[in-house]
């Protein structure tokens, strides 16, 4: 998982307040279907909750995470379980995997080639890969409204500064196929998330989306938090919570 190549994620506020990306990680667990005794390498394993399910269901299991916060945390909580710290795009790893199981990171690794070279390299012959991270459209009205919001302050919003890949289907199967993957299984799909509490979309904004304010002065960041609340507010929040518009790529890849 990589937000920049400084490491601002706060593991702690991760577990806290946004412990839904784990939970929502289970599903795709069982689209893995672990079995005992497999050697199975969890990318971007966060904090450990998903390495520790794996774990549990008699998996060989190693975490990696590109945050050597969450390494760190992850080891503290489950202290018999492999963890380290590595980039996706250079995993340094050779045949080793029957299956790279990833939730909720790909989005954040550029460029997206790369990194499907270096899983590939990783997995044995017949070894398979199974992911979700967000894919078109994914938050886009928050983005959007963020982005709108910059542009209305007379400062240019700068492309780098957003630090998503957001593929569809189609480009992300391609990139696949290029690697040399036979992909099985391919699923874009809306999943609204809940975000907890009155401050669900200003903590989601401090735990994912500072980077779209990087070029922000200090005293007009608040100012522009405050206004995307108030203007997503009738379209996001409902019954005392804000609902993310969350789009979600699956897919599932065969080494061949």
């Amino acid at each position: 998982m990589s937000k920049s190549k400084k490491d601002s994620w706060n593991a702690a506020l991760y577990d806290s307040k946004h412990s839904f990306v784990s939970a929502l990680g289970e599903s795709l667990v069982e689209l893995l279907a672990p079995k005992k005794g497999e050697r199975i390498l969890d990318l971007g394993c966060g904090t450990g909750d998903l390495a520790k399910q794996l774990s549990d269901c008699g998996v060989d299991v190693i975490g990696v995470d590109n945050s050597e916060n969450m390494v760190v945390q992850a080891k503290s909580k489950y202290p018999h379980i492999h963890f380290a710290v590595k980039d996706a795009t250079d995993l340094g790893y050779c045949n080793e995997f029957d299956a790279v199981f990833s939730n909720a990171v790909l989005h954040w690794v550029k460029p997206p080639e790369q990194a499907l070279n270096s899983i590939y390299k990783s997995l044995k012959d017949g070894g398979r890969f199974v992911a979700e991270f967000g894919g078109k459209g994914n938050v886009q009205t928050i983005t959007d409204e963020i982005i709108k919001k910059i542009g209305q302050e007379g400062i240019a919003f700068k492309k780098e500064h957003f630090p998503w890949f957001y593929p569809s289907i189609a480009e992300y199967s391609t990139l696949m196929e290029e690697a040399g993957f036979r992909v099985t299984f391919a699923q874009h799909f809306d999943r609204p998330t809940k975000l907890d509490g009155e401050n669900g979309l200003r903590n989601w904004i401090d735990m994912f989306g500072m980077s779209l304010l990087e070029a922000i002065p200090f005293d007009k960041k608040e100012w522009i938090i405050s206004n995307v609340e108030n203007n997503l507010k009738e379209v996001l929040y409902n019954d005392s919570h804000w609902l993310a518009d969350y789009k979600r790529i699956r897919i599932i890849g065969v080494k061949e």
